[in-house]
């Protein structure tokens, strides 16, 4: 009987430790930003370049060759994040409250399989914005594969004071209009003069803030209610602002 009761708590004692461990570490195995890139290998040319610091500069990768690394971003640049409210919590005749969770369900033989999806942007509030998706069973998982993806997707902006009615020479708004489309969703950004604000919706002013752009008018067509629609061709439009500049040089 002593045996097996050193045994026992033997037991307890190796779940607390290991429970400990987790907890210090976060749920999901979560580390902070700076103990990621601490103790970040990295698998591509580009991501040895600048781990040893021999790139510096976003901008360079970005105009050659496409990011496979999130830890590349999280070094050159000082990112703000925002989730976007895809998802819709349950109401009654649909009027549920808007939330950055959207729930679906699979059907099996076991029961009802939930899955979690989130759409994720991030910035640095100075020409530099990225849009991810993701999607796992659990939330906090949809969170990470979402913030991921958006390091990834980073892109380039061109800013410029281009309103008629303006002549401040400062960087807040986009140089010429342009316009975005994802499904049946079309959207325009229009240059405006410095204290407009963003005239553009929820959603977009997320996007369009850690773009760094302050001063917009929009317009759209289509089903707006969708979102993920929504936020892609907003990000289609911001794209067009760098490549249609370099089409006219």
């Amino acid at each position: 009987m002593e045996k097996k009761e050193i045994k026992e708590e033997k037991k307890i004692e190796g779940v607390k430790e290991a429970g400990a461990g987790r907890f210090r570490k976060g749920r999901f195995g979560e580390e902070k930003p700076e103990e990621r890139l601490a103790s970040w290998v990295p698998k591509t040319k580009v991501g040895k370049l600048v781990k040893e610091k021999k790139i510096t500069n976003i901008d360079e990768i970005l105009d050659r060759c496409k990011i496979l690394e999130a830890e590349i971003v999280e070094s050159l640049l000082t990112l703000k994040s925002d989730l976007l409210a895809i998802g819709q919590a349950k109401g009654k005749f649909g009027g549920g409250k808007r939330r950055v969770w959207k729930q679906t369900q699979k059907k099996t033989a076991e029961g009802n399989v939930p899955t979690f999806a989130c759409m994720a942007v991030v910035g640095d509030e100075n020409g530099h914005v990225g849009l991810g998706y993701g999607k796992a069973k659990e939330t906090l998982p949809a969170r990470e594969k979402a913030l991921r993806d958006a390091k990834i997707n980073i892109i380039k902006i061109e800013r410029t004071c281009a309103s008629f009615d303006c002549s401040c020479n400062e960087q807040h708004t986009v140089p010429f209009i342009v316009e975005g489309k994802s499904g049946s969703l079309r959207l325009s950004l229009m240059p405006a003069p410095q204290g407009t604000g963003l005239v553009i919706g929820d959603e977009g002013k997320k996007i369009l803030k850690l773009a760094g752009i302050k001063d917009v008018y929009s317009r759209t067509f289509g089903q707006t209610r969708t979102t993920i629609n929504y936020a892609k061709a907003c990000i289609e439009a911001l794209k067009k602002t760098r490549k249609t500049k370099e089409k006219t040089e």
